[in-house]
C-alpha cells in the first residue's frame, strides 16, 4: 500500500439524504451537485442539438424549407449560447465537481452551501432565455456574439442579458469554489505539483472565469443601455464605435475558447496513462504548457477581428501571438502520443474517444493555425471554414472529452459497468458521422458560402445535402449514448470493481464503486511522491 487512508466509508452519518427533494434540491454534497450539473448540461446539449437539427433541415437544399430567415437567426443564436454556456461548460463544471475533491483526498468542495447555489441559478438563467424564442419581438438574432447594431434590434434583449449575468455569476462562483478546495484542502503530501493534470487544468481554467467573466458582463451591459437608456457606446450616431464591443466582447470570448478546452485537456491526460499503463509522459511540461496557453489566450483577441481594418501593426502582433499559442498545444500533443508510444494499449471506449480527441482535435488547430495568417484570413473570415474550425475544436474537442470522461468515470458513479459494446456503437458512429457533418464545411467556406445564411447558391448544395445527413446521423448517435447511461445507472447487472480500469492510478480509484456520499472524512496521507500523476499502484 502506497498511501495511509484511514477513512470513514459510512453513509448513514451526518448530512446523508433524508428525501428525493432534500438530496435533489437542497444538497450541498460535491457528488450530488456534480451530478446535477451533467444532467442539466445533457438536457441542454439535446436542445442546443435540436436547434442544429432544424438549422441542417433548412440548408439541406437551396431555398427557403422550413424556417424564415429571422428565426433562422434566432436558432444560430440559440445554439451557440445554449451549447457553449448551457452544455460544454456546466458539463466540466459537473466534471470538476464530482471529481476534485475525490482526487485531492478533499472530504467536499470548500463551499458547499455556494456550490448549491452556483447550480440552482442555471435552470432559472436559461428558463428566461429560451423564453425569449416566445416574446413579442421573438428572441436573439444577432450570433452569440451579439454584435450591435444588429443584436440591438432584438425585442428581448434584457432578458438575454439577465439571463447571461445569471451564468456569468454561476460561473465566477463555481470557479471560487473550485479554487478554494484545490488550493486549501488537498490531502497532506499532496504538493501541488503531484496533483492529476485535470486537477491542474481546472485550477487554471477556474483563474480564465474569474478574470473574464466581468467583461462580458461589462459588454452586454454596455449593449443594455445603448438599447434602453441612451448611451452611444456602440452607436456612431453619438460617438460611439461598434468595433469597441468586439474588442471588449473577444477579450472575454478568446479566454473563454480555452475555458471550454482546457479541461478536456486535463481529461485526455487522465486517460491516455491509465490505458497505456504508463505514466503520463512529461507531467511538469504538460502543467507548465496549460499555464502557457491561459496566459497566451489573454495576448490574442483581436484575431477575430483581422477583417474590420485593425493597424498594420495590431495584425502582425496578433497574427504572431496566435500562431505563439500553438507551441505548447503542440507539446500537449507530443507529450499524449509519447505516454501511448510504447505503452501497453487497450482500446475500451474512453481510449477511442480520447485517440479520437488527439487526431480531429489537431486537425481544428490545423485550421486555426490557418485562420491566424491575415492574408489568409481575409478570404477564410465570416464563411463556413470559420464553422468547421471551431466545431472540430468544441465538438471533437471539449464534447468528446466530456463524453470520454463519462465513460472513464461513469463506473466508479454508478457501481456498475456500462455495456462496452454499445458504448462502441456510440463511438464509431459519433467519429463518423461527425466528419460527415463538419469535414465538408471546410471546402463550403474556401469556395466562399458565409456562414449564418438560410439559403444558399446551386452551386453549394452538393456539401450541404452531405453536411446535413452527416448532423441527423451524429444527432440520433447521441440517443445511443442517452441510452447507454440510462442503462448503466438502472439496469447494468455487471457490478464494477473499485479501481475499475487496470492501468488508473490516483486517489478516486481507492475509494469503493459506487462512490459513497461521503468520501476522505480522514484524509489520506499522500507518501509516494508520484502517486497523484501516475508512477506506482495506489
Amino acid at each position: 500500500m502506497s498511501y495511509a487512508a484511514t477513512h470513514d466509508q459510512h453513509d448513514d452519518h451526518h448530512g446523508a439524504p433524508k428525501s428525493f427533494f432534500q438530496r435533489w434540491c437542497m444538497s450541498t454534497n460535491h457528488k450530488d451537485i456534480g451530478t446535477l450539473y451533467l444532467i442539466f448540461a445533457l438536457t441542454m446539449f439535446f436542445i442546443g442539438g435540436s436547434f442544429a437539427m432544424t438549422i441542417r433541415a433548412e440548408l439541406f437544399k437551396p431555398g427557403l424549407q422550413l424556417v424564415q430567415p429571422y428565426f433562422f437567426n434566432e436558432l444560430t443564436t440559440m445554439h451557440g449560447l445554449v451549447m457553449i454556456f448551457g452544455a460544454i461548460m456546466p458539463a466540466f463544471v459537473g466534471l470538476g465537481n464530482w471529481m476534485i475533491p475525490m482526487m485531492v483526498g478533499a472530504p467536499d468542495m470548500a463551499l458547499p452551501r455556494m456550490n448549491n447555489l452556483s447550480f440552482w441559478i442555471l435552470p432559472f438563467a436559461f428558463v428566461l432565455l429560451l423564453s425569449t424564442l416566445f416574446l413579442p419581438g421573438g428572441g436573439p438574432a444577432g450570433g452569440w456574439t451579439m454584435y450591435p447594431p444588429l443584436s440591438l434590434q432584438s425585442g428581448s434583449l434584457a432578458y438575454v442579458v439577465f439571463a447571461i449575468h445569471l451564468m456569468g455569476i454561476s460561473s465566477i462562483m463555481g470557479a471560487i469554489n473550485i479554487i478554494a478546495t484545490i488550493l486549501n484542502m488537498r490531502a497532506p503530501g499532496m504538493d501541488l505539483l503531484k496533483m492529476p493534470v485535470f486537477v491542474w487544468s481546472w485550477l487554471i481554467t477556474a483563474f480564465l472565469l474569474i478574470a473574464v467573466m466581468p467583461v462580458l458582463a461589462g459588454a452586454v451591459t454596455m449593449l443594455l443601455t445603448d438599447k434602453y437608456f441612451d448611451t452611444s457606446f456602440f452607436n456612431p450616431g453619438g460617438g460611439g464605435d461598434p468595433v469597441l464591443y468586439q474588442h471588449v466582447f473577444w477579450f472575454f470570448g478568446h479566454p473563454e475558447v480555452y475555458i471550454m478546452i482546457l479541461p478536456a485537456f486535463g481529461i485526455i491526460s487522465e486517460i491516455v496513462p491509465t490505458f497505456s499503463r504508463k505514466p503520463i509522459f512529461g507531467y511538469k511540461a504538460m502543467v507548465f504548457a496549460l499555464a502557457c496557453i491561459a496566459f497566451l489566450s489573454f495576448i490574442v483577441w483581436a484575431h477575430h477581428m483581422f477583417a474590420v481594418g485593425l493597424p498594420l501593426g495590431a495584425d502582425i502582433f496578433f497574427m504572431y501571438a496566435t500562431m505563439l499559442i500553438s507551441i505548447p498545444t503542440g507539446v500537449k500533443v507530443f507529450n499524449w502520443v509519447t505516454t501511448m508510444w510504447g505503452g501497453s494499449l487497450t482500446f475500451e471506449t474512453p481510449m477511442l474517444f480520447a485517440v479520437a480527441f488527439i487526431i480531429l482535435f489537431t486537425i481544428g488547430g490545423f485550421s486555426g493555425l490557418m485562420l491566424a495568417l491575415v492574408p489568409a484570413d481575409f478570404q477564410y473570415h465570416d464563411t463556413y471554414f470559420v464553422v468547421a474550425h471551431f466545431h472540430y475544436v468544441l465538438v471533437t474537442g471539449a464534447l468528446f472529452a466530456i463524453i470520454g470522461a463519462t465513460y472513464y468515470w461513469l463506473p466508479k458513479w454508478t457501481g456498475n459497468m456500462y455495456s462496452e459494446f454499445w458504448g462502441k456503437v456510440h463511438f464509431w458512429n459519433s467519429v463518423i458521422w461527425v466528419n460527415v457533418l463538419f469535414f465538408p464545411q471546410h471546402f463550403l467556406g474556401l469556395a466562399g458560402m458565409p456562414r449564418r445564411i438560410p439559403d444558399y447558391n446551386v452551386a453549394f448544395a452538393n456539401f450541404n445535402m452531405i453536411s446535413s445527413i452527416g448532423g441527423f446521423l451524429f444527432g440520433a448517435s447521441q440517443l445511443v449514448f442517452l441510452g447507454v447511461l440510462i442503462h448503466c445507472a438502472f439496469f447494468s447487472k455487471k457490478k464494477a470493481a473499485d479501481r475499475v480500469w487496470e492501468g488508473a492510478r490516483g486517489l478516486e480509484w481507492t475509494v469503493p464503486s459506487p462512490a459513497p456520499h461521503h468520501t476522505f472524512d480522514v484524509p489520506p496521507v499522500i507518501h509516494d511522491e508520484e502517486l497523484a500523476h501516475g508512477d506506482v499502484h495506489a
